[in-house]
């Protein structure tokens, strides 16, 4: 069985993740579609949409086979972690031979992992960058160009590559498929033409002409189970009054006192917060996701750590009549299948650590949200996907 992968967070899912799933199809090459999905919170450090098992449904009903969750430590993580994160997983499924994603502008992403490694000079000029008071994305994109001769400055040409040199660390063997990106960029917020980006979609939720640009039964649910921002809001800033000096700094994104600057800001609005914080340094992007990291009590050190030494796989929504072929596949890695309760009973050391760490955040959610914790385990999704809402 060969197993094409592809990387996500559909939040929410639309006509452009649409259109990827159709361009891996449309290959013909493959048995299946696995999607590692983040679960409630994204790496831009955004809470999801919707819950994590209404977006991996719609995937399915939208063309995968199966979606299986990124733990929340890995998900709410800069990208190289991220990248890791994501591909450890899928590698560690033996049936998997692919990778595709979506990017800004197609490369040969492996022949540029091999000018990026760690200790050479991509590093140092990288960290020249950043002393200079650069962001992230620019020193980590004038560092490429003066290696490589190519720049990489959008969020997902950045992530390809990362996962070109996490495939390289984990299964060299895996293909990458790269399919160009459709429609409004990463972090447009207009809507227009045939595709729009997430952030649009979100942004202009509320709004009839958004109909659109994703699927009806995507449209349907969100208009329904949508999550207000207030709840969220204040989970956040009570984290933040609450940590110290030493917690904020430990968070991916919390050195050279951004955290610290952050608690001085703690009154306002969290949009407030990351419009006065946002600057050349440091990016709206890396704000968030260091606010995120910290009501979720999400390390730094801690995920290094299960990053290098922890992994399970969790099925959120599989299509039926794909079912029993793609849970035997999942069943293939070395790192335990979560489905049910007891399953996760089952786990132990830093494999528990990982899950634990993944459950607090989808309690956090779920307070954000207003919600009871729901005991949903697998979403199954009938072969007529089409006419389907799915079940539980």
């Amino acid at each position: 069985m060969k197993i094409c992968a592809i990387i996500c967070e559909f939040n929410p899912f639309h006509n452009g993740h649409k259109h990827l799933i159709d361009e891996v199809r449309r290959t013909g090459r493959f048995d299946g579609i696995l999607c590692i999905m983040s679960g409630h919170f994204t790496q831009r450090g955004d809470r999801a949409i919707a819950d994590k098992f209404t977006r991996a449904a719609h995937a399915v009903k939208g063309g995968a086979d199966c979606v299986i969750e990124l733990p929340a430590p890995f998900a709410v993580a800069p990208a190289d972690v991220f990248a890791r994160g994501a591909v450890k997983l899928a590698s560690s499924i033996p049936e998997v031979c692919a990778l595709a994603f979506g990017c800004e502008t197609p490369k040969d992403f492996f022949a540029l992992a091999g000018r990026t490694a760690e200790g050479g000079a991509f590093k140092e000029l990288m960290d020249s960058g950043l002393k200079k008071g650069e962001s992230y994305a620019k020193s980590y994109s004038d560092a490429l160009k003066k290696t490589a001769g190519t720049a990489a400055d959008k969020p997902n040409d950045i992530l390809a590559l990362e996962y070109a040199k996490a495939i390289k660390k984990y299964r060299p063997d895996i293909e990458a498929i790269t399919i160009e990106r459709v429609g409004g960029g990463y972090n447009d917020v207009t809507l227009g033409g045939e595709y729009a980006s997430a952030s649009a979609i979100r942004a202009h939720l509320c709004e009839d002409g958004v109909r659109q640009y994703m699927p009806g039964y995507v449209y349907d649910d969100l208009r329904t189970q949508a999550c207000p921002e207030h709840g969220w809001e204040a989970i956040v800033k009570y984290a933040l009054s609450a940590a110290d000096s030493e917690e904020l700094g430990g968070v991916f994104g919390g050195s050279e006192g951004l955290g610290n600057r952050l608690k001085k800001l703690r009154r306002l609005s969290c949009g407030e917060m990351t419009a006065r914080a946002t600057c050349r340094r440091y990016t709206s992007s890396r704000i968030r996701r260091l606010l995120t990291a910290n009501a979720l009590h999400l390390s730094a050190a801690k995920t290094l750590e299960l990053l290098e030494s922890a992994g399970y796989i969790k099925p959120l929504a599989v299509r039926a009549d794909r079912a029993d072929d793609m849970l035997r596949a999942l069943a293939l890695s070395p790192f335990a299948t979560v489905i049910t309760g007891s399953d996760a009973q089952k786990l132990c050391g830093a494999d528990r650590e990982l899950y634990e760490a993944t459950a607090f955040a989808d309690d956090v959610w779920c307070a954000a949200a207003g919600r009871d914790v729901y005991d949903c385990t697998l979403v199954k999704l009938p072969a007529d996907i089409d006419k389907s809402d799915g079940i539980c």
